[in-house]
């Protein structure tokens, strides 16, 4: 016992030793040396083209002020539309999407990867402790013919080590792995932007569906009347059989409209369930009768570019890509300057009777400079590689912006057309509406032809239905728009 309490002392002795020299001789190497960081310092971009981009303006004077305001983009903008159906799909969608799990555990493992490298930043230690049975051989031991008896022997050791970041590779190493960390929390982010507004153009499709199987019902209701209206015309000899014939087809026209209408809304039903990472038949069946579209409550808030710039995960990301590929450069550069660590040592080795003895102690502390004289053409193709690289990151991220432009304002031309076309088609349908009323009222007096009749009814249930399914369009291009402009994070 009173071996191994020798030997617990003389480890303890060597940790304290080594928090008083370590700091010494650090402090006395680098008073002598002068920090530098190699590489270039990372700016945000700012060129022309950007600051152009920036100071453009999203608005539009073919939307009215009504619909369309300068509002900054609420982070919720679901919300909007006051549906309490759609925020608990929302809700569920951002705890059980898959997509968005996956994207979760990249996250973490690209934040564990910058602990790592940060963790080159502290001192490393390295104990270990051999025992072992047998015996050295009689040559080693300079005795020729001669068999150490077996015994047990022991070897250990601690070994402290600290490199200087003499020349910034590590602090560029932990710039380039931090950014990368925020490149992946932007990746997050952008996943997450796209399950919402996938959820609600799911949901709103589910909706559209149903408002527009609901419209052809209604159309098929109407024209079974006529048909029986007809067949009582020609009972009484008003009417041709023809006639009849051409109102049964037209039913049977309207009803083979139905079954596409129904795989479209149980198709979005399915899109809902695989957004919110559950089966079909555990989603409530109400979500099926949906036959009302949402409705905005208030003018669309646009911002400004400026915010939108900052405010899309996907530029975010490019952005932060760029920062990490411009510190390569500088863990790149580094690999021509040497690399000094300062370490510290400590061993004990003998035979296990004797552990901790004087005589089987050892240690050593100082400085290790190792510096592989660069074959410069390899060093430098290496740094060329990484500026390159860099290159590569900021024209991808020059693309992203004026894409994401791009995005914006053809979302917002679609949204604009489409909501000038609606109200062409409100005007178009009232008009059929009311020619539909007068051509049957003068069938009904044996005015006109029932072909009269036939066109006049065809063509408003084409109408209704563009109507409705314009309807079903500008949500879709709402949600479009939402999505281009960043909305949610």
């Amino acid at each position: 016992m009173a071996r191994m309490s020798s030997f617990s002392v003389s480890y303890i002795d060597t940790i304290a030793c080594t928090r008083l020299v370590l700091p010494v001789l650090a402090s006395l190497l680098l008073a002598g040396c002068s920090f530098t960081t190699i590489g270039p310092d990372y700016k945000k971009p700012d060129t022309p083209l950007l600051r152009q981009a920036a100071s453009s303006s999203l608005m539009t004077e073919a939307l009215p002020s009504t619909l369309l305001s300068d509002e900054a983009l609420p982070h919720d903008w679901w919300h909007m539309y006051q549906s309490s159906e759609l925020d608990r799909l929302i809700r569920e969608a951002l705890r059980h999407n898959l997509d968005l799990r996956t994207a979760l555990y990249n996250l973490m493992q690209s934040q564990a990867a910058n602990k790592e490298v940060e963790s080159q930043q502290q001192p490393q230690f390295d104990i270990n402790m051999q025992p072992y049975y047998g015996h050295p051989s009689g040559l080693s031991e300079l005795q020729p013919d001669y068999v150490p008896p077996n015994t047990w022997h022991y070897n250990s050791g601690l070994q402290i080590s600290y490199q200087v970041d003499l020349f910034g590779q590590i602090k560029r190493a932990i710039e380039s792995s931090q950014a990368e960390s925020e490149a992946a929390k932007a990746a997050y982010d952008l996943v997450k932007v796209n399950v919402v507004a996938e959820t609600a153009r799911a949901w709103t499709d589910v909706c559209a569906a149903g408002v527009q199987i609901h419209t052809v019902q209604q159309s098929i209701n109407l024209q079974r009347q006529s048909a029986r209206l007809t067949e009582q015309l020609v009972q009484a000899g008003r009417a041709g059989e023809l006639d009849n014939i051409r109102a049964n087809a037209q039913v049977a026209s309207l009803e083979a409209s139905l079954p596409p209408l129904l795989a479209e809304q149980e198709n979005g039903y399915y899109r809902l369930a695989t957004l919110t990472g559950d089966l079909p038949e555990n989603l409530p069946p109400r979500i099926r009768k949906c036959a009302t579209l949402p409705t905005l409550k208030k003018p669309l808030p646009m911002g400004d570019m400026r915010e939108l710039l900052g405010r899309r995960p996907d530029i975010r990301q490019r952005e932060r890509l760029l920062a990490a590929s411009t510190a390569k450069i500088g863990v790149a550069m580094a690999d021509l300057y040497p690399k000094i660590t300062l370490g510290f040592g400590a061993s004990s080795a003998g035979l296990m009777q004797g552990i901790g003895e004087q005589d089987s102690r050892a240690w050593n502390l100082g400085p290790l400079i190792s510096w592989t004289v660069p074959n410069t053409g390899e060093v430098q193709a290496r740094i060329e590689a990484t500026r390159a690289g860099a290159g590569a990151d900021y024209a991808r991220f020059e693309k992203t912006v004026l894409n994401a432009l791009q995005e914006v304002r053809t979302a917002l031309n679609n949204y604009v057309q489409e909501l000038q076309r609606q109200n062409s088609l409100k005007q178009e349908v009232a008009a059929r509406q009311n020619a539909a009323e007068q051509t049957r009222r003068l069938y009904t007096y044996g005015k006109v032809g029932y072909l009269d009749v036939l066109d006049a009814e065809r063509t408003l249930a084409d109408s209704q239905l563009a109507l409705v399914q314009s309807a079903g369009k500008l949500n879709s291009d709402q949600i479009a728009l939402f999505l281009a402009l960043g909305g949610g994070w």
